[in-house]
């Protein structure tokens, strides 16, 4: 038996301010200018700007999801797999080496 696909909600992607750094994310939508939460970027109003720098629609790029693997979709399978890591993936694994970088700097003042 087929059962029925399962509807899923899209996911929006966010775009980001190249002017400020804003990004507008749609889940949250934008409380300043009366814009509802889940209203995507491509349906705000012409005339709706940054509610950080009044910058133009025109000047934000669209920055993938939200925990969307940074960079080019074409250069993900380079880089011995880091590149399919998402941000807070590599921060953990950045700042986790260096922490064990510390504590093994840190334990050679125990050698005698």
């Amino acid at each position: 038996m087929n059962e029925p696909a399962v509807d899923t909600p899209d996911v929006l992607d966010r775009y980001e301010c190249r002017a400020c750094g804003y990004v507008y994310e749609p889940l949250k939508g934008d409380d300043r200018r009366d814009i509802p939460s889940g209203t995507p970027f491509e349906e705000l109003p012409i005339n709706w700007r940054c509610p950080v720098c009044s910058a133009k629609k025109s000047a934000f790029a669209n920055v993938g999801p939200v925990g969307q693997a940074s960079g080019f979709k074409e250069n993900l399978g380079y880089g011995l797999g880091v590149n399919r890591l998402t941000p807070g993936q590599k921060n953990i694994l950045i700042f986790g080496a260096l922490i064990l970088g510390f504590l093994f700097f840190m334990s050679l003042y125990g050698l005698q």
